[in-house]
């Protein structure tokens, strides 16, 4: 009964695992870039030619060339070298004396060599990795194919020698004693000491733990000698009813094309030159780990989009704190199981950097974004070297439960196919001035324009050049009440539409200029509102007349109007159908976001959930959306998620993985665009930069990882002059007191952003926000005023102006240069600090320098 239960479990396991992996029956997973299937034996190449030599990259053989670098390559690892003529730096995609590093070790010391390393999972979804070194280049498993302005270099990782599975587990005494007499006496001894005679059957079985080494290999010899066959295996297998299948070769392919284009190296993993067994799901792909590598010797720091931005020093000594280690564009939340609420910064930016003495590289990543992590570490650890460098998402896996006969197992659920792009990265070389945090953030504002991914300021259509006063109000949210002691859900109006005209004038009598409102829970049950395939606006607050006359009110004011729609988050009291319309988790639930409780900082699996909207269906609900909202004529729309969540949709009869959720919210986001309305947008990821003129929620910060030594605006040295910013609320934000806000708005060239209700602070008790614990208006709204006119007063003069240099003059003491010339340095510390023969009292600041 034990074994029948235990065999059935196995079988159901294998099924489900079968049907989750989904390969083996998918006729387009040979075509999908990473399927099993097609896998051939690895074809050498001749050796490569060289179209010159350079004597400052000794032994590498030239293979491209422009005005501005030379590629050269070393065909017997596959390393390669950039020199930048302009400077006569030259960026390795190794490390030089590798070799000589005392303390890397075994795989790390071979890692140092590689340029991939390729991350799979075994039959337990274990994970496991090959690099490209140790893996391919020690067996001549390299080739090289000439393509324009550079060179393919194709891998293959492992090899197809025999192992242990290769010999019977069990084999019949008659059949291996066939074997022994086939063998001379060496051969006989290496069989007899791997295979033990059954006392109980006639039967030899299989010593795995004497197959090691010397004695493996003397045994494979043993049986090939013998003439024993694949064929030969099955009939052992069949006779004994073993439960063992002859593995596929731990086989992998895949290749970098490198191509130079102007000033930058292009680094190009195509997804269909990747190929994995299906036996062994590909993870993940880490690309140059080593790139530009620092030593122990060198100055310099690694540039990580952490949050705002965030500077690591070379050799900083923090041996004992963990790696940095970020997924660009925030988590995935169909993948996402963490309960604890995280406090960490996301990474909105697709970039990383390292800087040294007189040189920069910046490392820009054009293909596969939505499914890269950043990471980072300093020398110390497992090697002499600090570096930065990306990793790529191939297939995802998450563990399912199955229960089986009152049994219950874990098993790796696979995503069925690879992430639908390419992965490539843009390495830019900068040298002199221009190799500095500033430098690195210009280059990367330059490449945007060039490349549409940010638009030109628009003309402020008469509004002074104030800087602009973000506030959101919240209309009504849905709260518990009782009738005749029997609770139900209704509409809590926390702000009105006259309310909100009445704020707005105590505002404008307050001579705060350039509002721009973000008006939240105004539709569809409020806050966390229904699903906006059709738009009702709520009548506990004024109905749709109430929101024309909102909307005719801040166009005769000149108050821009920005009304809150939420598209991949749905909450789960509403009309929504999860099962046709949520996003699915790899083991095919719907995709569910628990409330957080702030007493424990944890999500709370005891209240209803909001659901993840699969991004198909966000699209359509953007289509509506624009036709309803059309007859509101507010001119603008607040968008809470489309430009802040990239989340998947693993439903089996279409995944969407991130990479076609980024294009997705990109057409969603370039239809609204093309509607006429202006986009504000919380947290602001690169791919809708285009498409935005505000962002509220923007990075004011980093993670404040240990590994960290500086936190730095790059995320603001990008944007600011081409989309106006804003941090979190001053009134809901971590900061305890007005100077540092004040002071961190003029440091980041921020924008004062405020979070009200109309009604009293009670109002919002026993409801699900219980977030907004400090937001009536009455509270703020002179410390408001007072707060916006000391900021508007220093950075209306540069209202338009990027960020062009930014600096830690000492600490707790920053300088921030505009594109004008004018700076202010600001001082955080709770004493007076002397600058330049300057005093800046405590908590507070100077300004300077010219101002046109």
């Amino acid at each position: 009964m034990i074994a029948n239960a235990r065999s059935m479990l196995l079988g159901a396991c294998l099924m489900i695992g079968v049907l989750v992996a989904g390969c083996s029956d998918d006729p387009d997973s040979a075509d999908s870039g990473g399927s099993g299937q097609g896998i051939t034996a690895f074809e050498q190449s001749k050796p490569l030619a060289a179209a010159f030599t350079d004597s400052r990259a000794a032994g590498m053989k030239g293979i491209a060339e422009n005005d501005s670098l030379r590629l050269l390559t070393d065909d017997l690892t596959g390393a390669v070298a950039v020199v930048h003529k302009a400077s006569g730096a030259i960026w390795h995609s190794n490390p030089i004396d590798r070799d000589t590093d005392s303390l890397a070790a075994g795989v790390n010391k071979s890692e140092l060599s590689a340029q991939l390393k390729l991350h799979y999972y075994n039959s337990f979804g274990q994970l496991n990795a090959v690099n490209s070194y140790s893996d391919a280049a020690l067996h001549k498993q390299l080739s090289f194919e000439a393509i324009p302005d550079g060179v393919r270099v194709n891998y293959q990782f492992g090899t197809s020698a025999k192992t242990a599975e290769d010999m019977p587990q069990k084999i019949s005494s008659a059949r291996f004693e066939g074997l022994l007499a086939k063998l001379d006496k060496a051969g006989q001894r290496a069989l007899m000491l791997v295979y033990t005679a059954d006392k109980e059957s006639p039967v030899y079985v299989r010593n795995d733990g004497a197959l090691k080494g010397l004695q493996l290999d003397r045994a494979l010899k043993a049986f090939e000698e013998a003439g024993y066959t694949e064929d030969e295996l099955a009939i052992d297998i069949e006779e004994n009813n073993l439960n063992q299948t002859k593995p596929e070769p731990r086989l992998f392919f895949a290749s970098i094309e490198y191509t130079l284009d102007g000033d930058s190296l292009v680094a190009r993993v195509p997804v269909d030159s990747i190929r994995y067994p299906e036996q062994y799901p590909l993870n993940q792909i880490s690309l140059l780990s080593y790139f530009g590598a620092g030593g122990l010797k060198e100055e310099g720091a690694i540039l990580v989009p952490d949050g705002s931005g965030a500077l690591i020093r070379f050799n900083n000594g923090k041996i004992h704190y963990p790696a940095y280690q970020q997924p660009v564009y925030g988590s995935d939340k169909t993948m996402d199981r963490t309960l604890d609420a995280l406090t960490a910064q996301e990474i909105r930016l697709p970039v990383f950097g390292i800087l040294k003495e007189g040189s920069a590289m910046l490392g820009i990543i054009e293909q596969g974004a939505p499914a890269a992590v950043v990471s980072a570490d300093i020398s110390g650890k497992i090697n002499s070297y600090n570096y930065v460098y990306p990793g790529f998402t191939v297939l995802n896996k998450t563990d399912m439960s199955l229960n089986a006969n009152d049994q219950q197992r874990t098993i790796p659920a696979f995503q069925k196919k690879p992430v639908s792009t390419d992965f490539s990265v843009r390495y830019a070389f900068l040298a002199g001035e221009q190799a500095s945090t500033e430098g690195l953030a210009n280059y990367y504002r330059q490449y945007l324009i060039r490349n549409n991914g940010l638009t030109e300021p628009r003309e402020t259509d008469g509004i002074s050049d104030n800087i602009p006063f973000y506030l959101q109000l919240i209309g009504s949210i849905s709260k518990q009440k009782h009738f005749a002691g029997i609770p139900y859900q209704a509409l809590e109006p926390l702000t009105t539409f006259e309310q909100a005209q009445d704020i707005l004038t105590q505002l404008q009598q307050l001579e705060i200029r350039d509002i721009k409102l973000r008006y939240a829970g105004w539709f569809n049950q409020g806050l966390d509102h229904k699903a906006p395939n059709d738009i009702s606006v709520d009548k506990a607050i004024g109905g749709s007349k109430g929101m024309k006359a909102l909307s005719a009110f801040a166009e005769k004011h000149g108050i821009s109007l920005y009304p809150d729609v939420a598209v991949l988050m749905a909450n789960s009291s509403s009309d929504f159908n999860e099962a046709k319309e949520a996003a699915r988790t790899l083991p095919g639930d719907p995709a569910a976001v628990y409330p957080l409780d702030l007493a424990i900082n944890r999500r709370d699996r005891s209240r209803n959930p909001a659901y993840v909207v699969s991004p198909g269906t966000a699209s359509g609900y953007v289509d509506n959306m624009l036709d309803e909202l059309a007859d509101f004529r507010t001119g603008g729309i607040s968008l809470r998620d489309l430009a802040d969540q990239l989340n998947s949709d693993f439903r089996k009869s279409k995944v969407i993985d991130r990479a076609e959720s980024e294009r997705l919210s990109v057409q969603s986001l370039n239809k609204i665009r093309e509607a006429g309305m202006d986009i504000m947008a919380e947290g602001g990821n690169a791919y809708a930069f285009p498409f935005l003129k505000d962002v509220v929620h923007a990075p004011m910060s980093s993670s404040k990882f240990k590994i960290e030594d500086e936190e730095v605006p790059f995320y603001q040295m990008v944007v600011r002059g081409y989309i106006d910013y804003a941090g979190a609320p001053y009134n809901l934000s971590t900061f305890t007191d007005v100077k540092p806000y004040i002071l961190k708005c003029l440091e980041f060239g921020a924008n004062v952003y405020f979070e009200w209700i109309y009604e009293p602070n009670y109002k919002v008790k026993d409801t699900e926000h219980s977030e907004l614990y400090a937001v009536n208006y009455e509270l703020w709204i002179d410390e408001a005023a007072d707060i916006y006119r000391e900021v508007n007063a220093i950075l209306k003069n540069v209202r338009h102006e990027p960020i062009t240099g930014h600096e830690q003059l000492e600490k707790g003491v920053y300088r921030t240069e505009y594109g004008n010339g004018m700076y202010i340095i600001v001082n955080y510390n709770r004493s007076a600090v002397t600058i330049d023969g300057r005093m800046i009292e405590a908590e507070s600041y100077i300004t300077g320098g010219e101002q046109s």
